[in-house]
């Protein structure tokens, strides 16, 4: 797909939110090797959450352990979702978020920035971080299943990694979470070529 990503700031914010959630918080792979959740321990799961909204420019004050849990279970079910696009099974996708939507009590609301328009966003039943967060983030999940950017959801096709990203790029051919990993699948293609070109050459001779 081409053209300008038509997600609003907001969209974006809660949707990189998703995407640091279930890249920190889930286990698989990540850049090559085998990647662990953090353990269940009250500072493991804090630090990951805190970490996850710092990485994105919201450093929380701090980070309840039962809200840390809660978006560790949340970000298992968020992969879900990626892993439904990524397989071109939007249905699947779209039943499960619709699920969450129910189960995050996600609530449009109009808001206003200082010196911005208002501009719809969601929120949780209360202020509670794990609430408020796991709403958004599943709202703009739903934004972009619901709309023609479904396709910008994609699980990193290098080997050996299944990390998430959410593709903002204008031509929309992002295949990989992250430069590390498109470089690392490059290489490997150069060595390939170059191990091709010399088993041919030696077979000449």
């Amino acid at each position: 797909m081409t053209g300008q990503v038509s997600f609003d700031s907001h969209a974006r914010n809660v949707l990189a939110a998703a995407v640091e959630y279930v890249n920190r918080l889930t286990p698989g792979y990540s850049g090559g090797a085998a990647y662990a959740a953090p353990a269940d321990d009250p500072k493991s799961v804090t630090t990951a959450v805190a970490d996850a909204l710092t990485a994105i420019g919201y450093p929380p004050k701090s980070v309840p352990v039962d809200d840390a849990r809660r978006l560790v279970q949340l970000a298992g079910r968020m992969r879900l979702v990626f892993e439904a696009v990524n397989a071109d099974d939007l249905d699947a996708a779209a039943t499960e978020i619709n699920v969450l939507l129910l189960d995050t009590n996600a609530r449009p609301q109009l808001d206003r920035g200082r010196d911005r328009p208002w501009s719809l966003h969601f929120h949780g039943p209360d202020e509670q971080l794990a609430n408020g967060w796991s709403a958004g983030c599943v709202a703009g999940l739903a934004l972009a299943v619901g709309s023609d950017l479904a396709g910008r959801l994609g699980v990193c096709a290098a080997p050996h990694c299944d990390r998430v990203f959410v593709d903002v790029s204008k031509n929309g051919q992002r295949r990989f979470c992250s430069p590390q990993c498109q470089s690392r699948v490059k290489a490997a293609a150069h060595r390939a070529r170059q191990n091709s070109t010399g088993a041919g050459g030696s077979a000449e001779h």
